[in-house]
């Protein structure tokens, strides 16, 4: 089944804080960390970010739209996410994300690698295939809203055709861009396994009753 997953995008640490908050309810939340340079936009940086696991038993996703996320990894180690979330348009990255998912993995942190709509999936292939999480793109990267930009569901089954021939049936893949109430059901259908979403959920008054909606449509799909 599809899962829903709420995501946190912060311009600073007092709003980070304030929509953690608001997502108590959640036992899997997706992080948005930029650096201003591959996402123009700029977030919080590792150093002003935490979780709190005590009161559930809460999964988190480190999504990294940075240039240079190797520079951090001493950072995103001590934070001890679940899943650690690096763009394949990174500098450097075939050779720089498997040496990073190597040392992830070390203290038990799944690697997931992100594709941008510029970017096709077998330009990638030596990372999808090592990969525990792909994330297809198909929104404005580096914010909440806008548009999906559904086209890039092609890539998902590109993708599964990849997972199945290097035998990595318990990669994840993932959409992130512009879901909403609209569009969950087409997006789940296309055989997305997670779908992230931010304004469709933190932009309403009561972000729960909207995670419950998104959850009952990919549900029904």
């Amino acid at each position: 089944m599809t899962k829903i997953v709420p995501t946190i995008t912060a311009n600073n640490p007092e709003e980070y804080a304030f929509q953690l908050e608001r997502l108590a309810f959640a036992s899997r939340i997706h992080v948005d960390i930029t650096d201003g340079d591959l996402a123009p936009s700029q977030t919080v940086n590792l150093n002003q970010i935490y979780w709190d696991r005590s009161e559930i038993l809460r999964e988190i996703d480190l999504h990294l739209m940075m240039r240079r996320p190797i520079e951090w990894l001493h950072q995103i180690v001590a934070l001890a996410p679940d899943l650690v979330i690096l763009h394949a348009e990174s500098d450097n990255a075939l050779q720089d994300l498997p040496r990073m998912a190597k040392h992830l993995r070390k203290f038990g942190i799944k690697f997931g690698v992100a594709v941008l709509p510029e970017t096709g999936v077998r330009d990638v292939y030596d990372l999808i295939k090592i990969a525990d999480y792909v994330l297809v793109f198909g929104g404005h990267l580096g914010y909440q809203g806008g548009k999906a930009d559904l086209n890039q569901l092609e890539k998902v089954a590109k993708t599964r055709e990849i997972l199945n021939q290097v035998q990595n049936g318990q990669c994840e893949i993932a959409w992130d861009g512009g879901a909403n109430l609209k569009n969950v059901a087409e997006i789940a259908a296309a055989g997305v396994d997670v779908i992230n979403v931010g304004s469709a959920i933190m932009r309403n008054q009561n972000p729960e009753q909207s995670y419950r909606e998104l959850v009952s449509a990919v549900s029904d799909e």
